[in-house]
């Protein structure tokens, strides 16, 4: 499988991102192995999508880093504190 995973960082600004090992890439973000989120700890989970096709979840990943999914991601996940 294939997942898509938005955190919502210590900045109050989300992250998206993309693995095939949602468990293991948690816990390097949670860890500060990931550069994009070091400084941006602590974060949480807010959402992920499992996907049976890698490019699916690649090309969803696209759109919710777009305009108009940063707007998906802003009106449904604003207020996550």
């Amino acid at each position: 499988m294939h997942y898509v995973y938005i955190l919502y960082c210590a900045d109050k600004k989300p992250y998206t991102g993309c693995t095939d090992n949602l468990k293991e890439r948690i816990e390097r973000h949670k860890n500060g192995h990931v550069p994009a989120t070091k400084e941006r700890r602590p974060i949480k989970l807010l959402l992920y999508v499992a996907f049976s096709d890698k490019y699916k979840a690649f090309e969803f990943e696209k759109y919710l880093k777009s305009g108009s999914g940063r707007a998906f991601i802003k009106k449904h996940f604003a207020a996550q504190e």
